[in-house]
This record gives C-alpha cells, structure tokens and sequence, in this order.
C-alpha cells in the first residue's frame, strides 16, 4: 500500500509539473514568436511608409534589422524600381514569381515558404508597393529556442522526477509510521484477546464435560467470569483510547479548575496509598485553570496515580505536584520510588500494549494507559513524558493556563 501510495503521490507531482513546464515554456516560445514576427511587420510597414526613399545598405534606418527588399509597381502592374543591397535583384524570373504571389494573394500580409520570405503590399494612388523580408533568421532563432525549450523541459522533468521521489518518502512517512503502528495495534490487540478467549473456550467444554463434578464446573465457570471481565476491561480501554484520538472531542472543551480536578482525582486513591503503606506527598497551587474536557483530564491523572501505586517499592514515596511552570504553562508532576526506567523503556512506555513488567499482562494491565493519557494531552495541545533519576520515576504534564 505504502508503494502505491508513493507512486500515486510521483504520478500528481509529476503531472502537475509537466503541465506547468509545458504553459511556461509553451508561453516563452509563444511570446517569443509573436514578439519576433511584430518587429518584422514593423519594419516591413515602415519601410513601405516611404516609397520614395529607395535605401541602401550604407543607409538603413535604425528600426531595420533584417535583410529586406521592395519592389514598386506602375497602376498597370508594371515594375518600376527595386530596392535593397542584400539580394541580387536582377534575376527577373524570380522577381515576377514573387510580385505574382503578393499580387494574387487575397492577403496584405503573408509568407512564401519556398523563398522563405514574408511580404507585405501597400496600394497608394499611383502605385504598388511591395516589400519582402528575409526570415531565416527568425526561424532559425525559433528553431533554437524550441531545441532549448525541449532540453530544459528534458532536464527539469528529471530533475523534479528525482525531487518528487524524495519528497514522497518525506511525505508518506507519517503514513507509513501509522499503518506500521496499526498494524502492530491489531496484531497486540489480536493477541490480547487471543488468550483469554482460549481460555474461556477451553472452560466452556471442561464445563460441559459430564467427566467433572459440580465444584469443578464452578471453577470453570469463574474462570470464564474473570476471562470475560479482563476481555471487557480490554474492549473498554480501546474504546477509550479510539474517543482520545477522536479530534472532534475539542468541541466539549470548557474552562476547568485544574487545581481541584488533581485534588478531587487524588481522594479516591488515598486509601489505597495507604493499604499498600506508600507515603502519599501533595502540593497543589491554588486556582491553577484549564481549557478542556473534565472527564479525560481526570482520566490522565487516574492513569499516573494508578501506575504510581503499581510500581513503588514498598514504604515508597508518591509525589503529586501542579504548579505555573512557565508563563501560560502549568506543570503536573507525579513521581515515585521504584524501580529505575531505562532510557529504552522511557522511548517505549507510551506506546500501545507496552508493558515494563510483562507480569501484569494478566492482572488488568493491557499497556494502553499511558498511551491514552498521551492521546488526552496531545488532545489538549499539551505535552507529557517521564524521566527516571536516582530511583525516582517522573512523570510530567505540561497544559496551557488560562
């Protein structure tokens, strides 16, 4: 999918430039041209202007710049002069070919391929006149610019080719980082939920087995109590985890009291603290608000309490801190005694169905509580990340402030 991706990205780019390379250098030879042949006419019209004055080479006005010469007709058709220092004008086959041509062609202006020249006639009242001028080098010129325009062409194709190959692995990285993780996502989650639907499966037949009493059907049928409640736990935590990545949850954003959300998030885990004989510190600033949505803020302080607990050592110490950190910033700190995060598992802890202690896979810890706190922050334009220092575990939660 992701080669197809890229490809369709080099197809658009690649489209979109040979379309634009092709106005722009069709534009260039276009106004080129025009611009050429409307200096010839113009010439041509001048130097038809002044029938009387026959020029020399030696005498060219300034606006003349290509070879040229004219011819003037008597009211019967008959020649009467001839001028211009570039051409041999003495050949009379040619000159009546070519005063035919002018003469019979139901336009003032126009081209005769063969002599690669450009006429113009003017009528007056006692005679014609007929004026011809040399394109070759115009032509030649064009020629040399079409030539260009296909090698620039050429070479700008490749070179934005060899660009858009590039960008586009810039480009679908992001794509290609999200469907990996998507991919591992359904695989972990697959598997999560592989086994203890094998178990539930495999207590179902125990159960319906006339081979076992009464009291072992009970078990079996516990077991498959406790497996189902684990899967619902797991279910649940995904739900809650999509409801995060959902952006449209901005619109429920309001004013909240951060300072009392911590508080009133922390009450219910004080007996808990207290049951496993953990040492609870809280410093809270006063009045410290926010902007966002209640429930999933005090679900992140819900997921660093509950991983506090969890993971200090017995007797240990739980510190919960919020104070202004910066100006419009307040910093959230939960911290804790334990065992030391490396620098690897602090790259991975919050990644999806990551778990440090790998045990807990099977006590209702599925690896997607920091991932959903993570989501929630993102969520509220916030950041949060964890240190490890001294066997101490930090973790921090930085929001805007109103």
């Amino acid at each position: 999918m992701i080669k197809k991706l890229r490809f369709k990205f080099v197809m658009i780019n690649m489209s979109i430039v040979t379309v634009l390379l092709c106005v722009i250098l069709g534009l260039v030879f276009y106004f080129t041209s025009a611009n050429l042949e409307a200096e010839s006419i113009n010439m041509m019209q001048n130097i038809a202007s002044q029938p009387f004055r026959l020029g020399t080479p030696n005498a060219i006005d300034e606006d003349v710049h290509l070879p040229y010469f004219k011819i003037q007709l008597g009211l019967r058709g008959e020649l009467v002069a001839t001028s211009g220092g570039y051409y041999d004008l003495s050949d009379d086959v040619v000159l009546d070919d070519l005063i035919d041509i002018a003469l019979t062609s139901p336009k003032a202006l126009g081209v005769i391929e063969e002599y690669n020249l450009r006429y113009y006639c003017v009528d007056t009242p006692l005679n014609h006149c007929l004026v011809f001028v040399d394109i070759s080098s115009e032509r030649t010129t064009l020629d040399n610019l079409m030539r260009s325009c296909f090698l620039i062409g050429g070479l700008g194709f490749l070179l934005f080719l060899a660009v858009s190959i590039l960008l586009s692995k810039w480009a679908v990285k992001p794509v290609e980082l999200a469907w990996k993780e998507q991919r591992q996502f359904v695989a972990d989650a697959s598997h999560e939920l592989k086994t203890p639907l094998t178990v539930i499966m495999t207590n179902a037949e125990l159960a319906q087995s006339p081979e076992y009493d009464e009291e072992n059907k009970q078990e079996f049928l516990a077991s498959i109590v406790t497996m189902s409640k684990q899967m619902r736990g797991l279910i649940e935590q995904m739900l809650m985890l999509a409801r995060a990545d959902h952006t449209d949850s901005k619109k429920n954003f309001d004013t909240v009291n951060f300072s009392k959300l911590v508080s009133d998030s922390i009450l219910p885990f004080e007996p808990v603290f207290f049951e496993r004989g953990l040492i609870l510190s809280i410093q809270i600033d006063e009045n410290i608000k926010v902007t966002g949505e209640e429930t999933q803020l005090r679900h992140v302080l819900d997921v660093l309490l509950d991983n506090a607990q969890k993971y200090s050592k017995e007797a240990g110490n739980t510190w919960v801190k919020l104070r202004a950190h910066r100006k419009g910033r307040c910093l959230l700190e939960v911290a804790n005694e334990g065992r030391s995060i490396s620098p690897e598992e602090i790259k991975n802890i919050f990644k999806r169905f990551y778990r440090i202690d790998q045990a807990r896979s099977r006590t209702g810890s599925f690896g997607l509580g920091l991932s959903i706190a993570k989501s929630i922050v993102i969520q509220h334009h916030g950041k949060i990340w964890a240190e490890s220092e001294n066997g101490i575990n930090y973790f921090y939660v930085e929001l805007s402030c109103l």
